[in-house]
């Protein structure tokens, strides 16, 4: 029995008739602009609130001797809300309204960077930081409402440049907060207080310059039951599961280890002056150099083949995290850092396009569209295990070795696996090879 039933146009016609339309509703450079500048000061304020939160739960009252395991709890938090949430944005949006959720979106991070500037107290940031989950889902929204009004020969060209504002802006964030602080001498919140400031400003762009636009394809039915069919179509595929599970892991190393930068970086020079500049240059460098490096990753998998790249990428994140807490100064933890930032683009890139390419056409725009929720489950356990080893040893040192280590041995299962797939292929009549081996 179905549990959903979709509305839709006749195939001949929606192409051509209803992509016109929407054309009429917005255009498409207009609209890609207002995305962009959206999601570039979201990206940018949630950067800010990753890169300075140790500095902000010291600035509370937390004892320097709390602040690392309560960095790893506060930062888990953030993904708590979001994750039973994953499934209900795109149906919401192509039910009801694409434009409300985004609003929403938006909305919803202006509380979050309000609340995290007013906390006093650690349960006020705590509750901050969990709205952050009512934050997400926006991402896949817009990018739906901009292929309906995009021009087909222009639909690489405008998921490319949409695709990059989110990767600057988390880049652009800590080194704007380092130079807020450092050098204008402003106080820590007021680089809250400006993330929530500009998400103001998005909300009224949004209202009043974008407009509605109509999925082709309108879903029918109980929200939770294409919910649930959207996740049971995803995961129904083994390979899909395999593929999730790589990615959970390989991120969750990623998750271990990344809130703890800052603390690695005030540990290299103190508390004093230039704190928030040097986090900046570590963050916000290693974020710049992971948003070049995810497209260079897409040629070396369509050459090399996207699982030897995979592991290869999951090796090198590994190790480079694994020596992070050996840097002796802030130049080589930023030199490190790029390292790892440019592994974990191509780790990312590389199980995005296993997706693409493995998943049956009928179940793509469902997985894809799931595709993160792995990300959602490592961000609760890894920076919680991590919170953890702070407490029991004492400081961060012990949480690096440990998320490398959890990278390079998901490398070498994966390697394994290829090992033996390959052998059982030599085996059987010689043909042309998916890039995807």
């Amino acid at each position: 029995m179905l549990v959903g039933r979709l509305r839709r146009v006749p195939e001949d016609s929606e192409s051509a008739a209803s992509r016109s339309a929407q054309r009429h509703v917005q255009d498409w450079r207009a609209l890609l602009a207002i995305y962009a500048i959206t999601a570039l000061i979201e990206s940018t304020g949630v950067s800010q609130v990753f890169a300075f939160l140790p500095l902000r739960l010291h600035e509370i009252g937390l004892p320097d001797a709390e602040v690392a395991s309560f960095t790893g709890v506060f930062t888990a938090l953030t993904f708590v809300f979001g994750i039973f949430l994953v499934p209900f944005w795109g149906v919401w949006a192509d039910k009801y309204s694409r434009r409300a959720i985004i609003v929403r979106s938006a909305l919803v991070e202006m509380v979050v960077f309000a609340g995290v500037a007013l906390a006093r107290e650690p349960w006020q940031l705590a509750a901050a930081l969990l709205l952050t989950g009512l934050q997400l889902g926006n991402t896949g929204v817009m990018l739906a409402a901009l292929r309906d009004v995009s021009p087909t020969d222009r639909i690489g060209t405008v998921s490319a440049a949409f695709g990059a504002t989110g990767p600057v802006g988390f880049a652009l964030g800590p080194i704007l907060g380092g130079l807020m602080v450092d050098g204008l001498h402003l106080p820590l919140t007021s680089v809250f207080w400006l993330g929530a400031v500009l998400s103001a400003v998005a909300v009224v762009l949004l209202m009043t310059l974008s407009r509605e636009v109509r999925p082709a394809t309108v879903p029918i039915g109980r929200s939770l039951d294409l919910a649930i069919s959207a996740v049971r179509s995803a995961v129904s595929d083994a390979q899909v599961r395999r593929l999730f599970l790589i990615f959970g892991v390989a991120i969750l190393g990623s998750l271990m280890a990344r809130p703890y930068l800052p603390i690695l970086v005030q540990r290299l020079i103190g508390s004093g002056p230039g704190l928030a500049s040097a986090i900046g240059l570590v963050v916000g460098t290693a974020g710049l150099v992971g948003a070049l490096a995810s497209p260079g990753a897409g040629p070396l998998g369509d050459r090399l083949g996207l699982r030897p790249v995979l592991v290869g990428t999951l090796l090198m994140g590994g190790i480079s995290v694994a020596v992070m807490p050996l840097a002796p100064s802030v130049a080589l933890l930023a030199a490190i850092a790029v390292v790892f930032a440019a592994a974990n683009a191509g780790v990312q890139a590389m199980v995005f396009a296993l997706v693409a390419v493995e998943t049956p056409p009928e179940r793509r725009s469902a997985t894809l569209n799931l595709v993160l929720l792995p990300l959602y489950v490592a961000g609760i356990i890894g920076p919680s295990l991590a919170a953890g080893f702070a407490t029991l040893t004492r400081g961060v040192g012990a949480i690096y070795p440990i998320a490398g280590t959890t990278m390079i041995v998901t490398a070498v299962v994966l390697a394994g696996l290829l090992r033996r797939q390959a052998g059982r292929d030599t085996g059987q009549p010689s043909g042309p090879r998916s890039p995807a081996s």
